[in-house]
C-alpha cells in the first residue's frame, strides 16, 4: 500500500471559506446575517449574537500587543 500525500491544513488556498471582518466594507454577521459590529484591533464582535471574526487587516499590520522595554541612559546620565 502506498502513502498518498494530503494537502496540509494549514494552506491558506486549500481549507476553503474563511470568514473575517473588513472594513470600509458592509460586513454581513455568517451567524445571524445583521450588520451591527463592535471593532477592536484585532477582532470584530457581531452586536446581536455575539460571533466574533478576525480583523483582515490586523495580520497585515503584524507588530505584537507587548512592547519591549527599552532604558534610555542618555537621558539617565546626562541628570
Amino acid at each position: 500500500m502506498s502513502k498518498v500525500a494530503l494537502p496540509h491544513s494549514h494552506n491558506p488556498a486549500l481549507r476553503g471559506y474563511h470568514a473575517v471582518y473588513r472594513e470600509n466594507e458592509t460586513n454581513h454577521c455568517p451567524a445571524c446575517g445583521r450588520t451591527h459590529w463592535y471593532v477592536g484591533r484585532f477582532s470584530a464582535e457581531c452586536g446581536f449574537c455575539a460571533t466574533a471574526l478576525p480583523l483582515a487587516e490586523a495580520a497585515m499590520r503584524g507588530g505584537s500587543i507587548m512592547r519591549a522595554h527599552r532604558p534610555v541612559w542618555k537621558e539617565c546620565r546626562a541628570a
